[in-house]
């Protein structure tokens, strides 16, 4: 019987990366519901706008991990991140980490990103993906994300991004992996809050508007919320930053299936205020 559990959770997986593709990384991220796109406050929103790392232009490290989404360790994902600025651009390379035994995908990210007049902030991913199903067999993709965000003010930023530009898959099965679509504004108020408001859009689905709310309550601190309408989901967090390092926490909660915890850690390698 247990056998049989474990591959009805294995078929579960595939049809969950469909419509709940794991593609958030990054705690504080998960904590205003995915909308920061164009806040572009840490190096984790690089694998949803690969131009991010040139408007963060620092080097810095992240870690992320969500142990049991929705109660279930086979679900659990992590991450890892590195940005390094060079004279000709911003480099960074990530990897990415999903499933259990039974079912798992791993991804490599290789990202370039380039700002022009420290207004137009350009960037693109190359990502290496691969898919392990037990008995089943291994494949693996190649695929392109590419990103942009302008900076309209001081305050004000708009950005786009887009998840697998070449309409790449597994096997002979179309859509496998998804083409994602976002875009997004973050308007910073009062210097201390951040109101973040983007679109997404999947091929085949309906698109989910996002809406995400940092507030740095104290120097030391930033207090998050959020919510997602496809599929609906509420969100909040809390960040912790105390001078290169920044610890950050998200709960998020889908009105089905539960609550999901998410826990990041960021250490810049050089002077920078998160």
């Amino acid at each position: 019987m247990k056998n049989y559990s474990l591959y009805f959770l294995t078929i579960y997986l595939i049809s969950f990366t469909v419509v709940y593709p794991q593609a958030y990384n990054g705690a504080s991220l998960n904590g205003i519901a995915n909308s920061g796109i164009a806040l572009a406050s840490d190096i984790f929103t690089n694998f949803n706008n690969p131009s991010a790392s040139a408007y963060i232009n620092k080097k810095a490290v992240g870690i992320f991990y969500s142990p049991a989404p929705f109660g279930m360790s086979e679900l659990a994902n992590g991450a890892a991140i590195y940005s390094h600025p060079f004279s000709f651009g911003n480099m960074t390379i990530g990897i990415t980490t999903y499933g259990y035994e039974l079912y798992r995908e791993n991804r490599l990210v290789f990202g370039y990103s380039k700002s022009y007049q420290n207004k137009y902030f350009f960037g693109v991913n190359l990502n290496y993906h691969t898919l392990n199903i037990q008995r089943y067999g291994s494949d693996n993709a190649f695929y392109v994300d590419a990103g942009f965000l302008l900076k309209l003010s001081e305050q004000f930023r708009f950005a786009f991004g887009i998840h697998n530009l070449n309409r790449a898959t597994w096997g002979n099965e179309k859509d496998q992996i998804p083409l994602i679509i976002e875009t997004g504004i973050s308007y910073d108020l009062l210097n201390n809050i951040s109101l973040n408001v983007s679109i997404e859009k999947e091929l085949t689905y309906l698109p989910s508007v996002k809406f995400g709310v940092d507030y740095r309550i104290i120097e030391y601190l930033s207090l998050r919320t959020g919510f997602n309408t496809e599929p609906s989901l509420l969100s909040g967090g809390i960040g912790i930053h105390y001078s290169n390092f920044q610890f950050d926490y998200a709960v998020v909660n889908h009105q089905d299936l539960g609550y999901t915890h998410s826990f990041g850690v960021l250490f810049a390698l050089e002077n920078l205020n998160w």
